[in-house]
């Protein structure tokens, strides 16, 4: 063989085995979760999943759920109550537009509970209609306080009880979500206020994942 033809083969491997590379690399960055930018949109994972408390809550029908309920799609926790003046209609709309952003299959896979912080006044029906108006999807969870508290607290999500005693009483709580993933386990939270042209694009990376 030339040298001239030796010389050429060598360059074409070599150019060969740098696209292959350049591939392999595009193809694993893909769905790769890159936590900078998951922060730039809001979203936070924890190190390490974090299990849940055992509680037995009723939801906006008047069934009951349990933590196992919330296994086999990525579930939003959102502690806010009905009577909230602000942070809860507010986030409640940018949920229901970030999931109108995401594709029909990925909406299938995200499940937005709202979780009441003011069992006093939050039955069943007043949750149905509340959650209603924003997607016919999203649920409602109330029940025994210690148990809501509890479950809060775990997920890094504390309230501040009112003194239902008061009238109009308001309760102080946070506009922070906790992302559950489809094991039932604490993956992180999305920070508030939503962002959600960036969570449109982040989201979906964190939903088809692995983790």
């Amino acid at each position: 063989m030339r040298p001239v033809q030796k010389t050429l083969l060598v360059l074409l491997a070599l150019v060969a085995l740098i696209f292959g590379l350049t591939v392999h690399r595009v193809l694993n960055q893909k769905g790769a979760l890159d936590s900078a930018t998951l922060a730039d949109a809001g979203i936070i994972l924890l190190p390490q999943s974090r299990t849940l408390p055992e509680f037995n809550l009723i939801d906006q029908n008047g069934q009951r759920v349990f933590e196992k309920t919330l296994t086999g799609v990525w579930s939003l926790l959102f502690f806010g109550y009905t009577y909230c003046p602000d942070i809860c209609p507010a986030t409640l709309a940018e949920l229901r537009e970030l999931r109108s952003k995401l594709s029909p299959e990925l909406r299938d896979k995200l499940r937005v509970v709202l979780v009441s912080v003011d069992p006093e006044r939050d039955t069943p029906a007043q949750l149905a209609q509340y959650v209603g108006y924003f997607a016919a999807d999203f649920q409602g969870w109330s029940g025994e306080l210690d148990q809501i508290q509890s479950l809060s607290s775990r997920l890094g999500i504390p309230f501040i009880p009112a003194d239902t005693s008061k009238p109009g009483y308001t309760v102080s709580h946070s506009g922070n979500l906790a992302i559950i993933g489809p094991d039932g386990n604490q993956q992180g939270f999305i920070r508030a206020p939503l962002n959600t042209a960036k969570l449109a694009v982040q989201l979906p990376l964190l939903l088809e994942s692995g983790r």
